[in-house]
């Protein structure tokens, strides 16, 4: 009995076998001498194309499509960032009041060492 919302599909054992194979294929070439080493590099390609197809151009959609999912809105969204401005320009006075206070601070004169 097969349940139609399971977590892991046929695609992720496919992506796993391909990126397994070409690794192994990879590490096999890889003792080659000469030009020959450069054979790692199509069959890297080749399984970078085939993941990245299994992976933008899914067979199946990714949610079901049996229920409409619950759109959640944030009614506070203007709140928000009105309060987050209000954060931030106190922050940035705050900041800019105390400037002053570091750099004007006097630096006194260290006494030289006399024998």
């Amino acid at each position: 009995m097969e349940s139609s919302s399971s977590l892991v599909g046929q695609g992720v054992f496919i992506i796993a076998a391909v990126l397994i194979v070409a690794l192994l294929l990879g590490l096999t070439i890889q003792r080659a001498t000469g030009s020959l080493m450069l054979g790692v590099i199509p069959f890297f390609l080749l399984a970078l194309i085939i993941t990245l197809a299994l992976v933008f151009f899914p067979r199946s959609a990714t949610t079901p499509s049996s229920f409409k999912e619950r759109e959640i809105v944030d009614t506070l969204f203007i709140a928000r960032y009105v309060l987050l401005a209000i954060v931030s320009v106190s922050f940035l006075g705050g900041l800019f009041m105390l400037l002053p206070f570091h750099f004007l601070e006097p630096v006194y004169a260290k006494a030289f060492r006399t024998h």
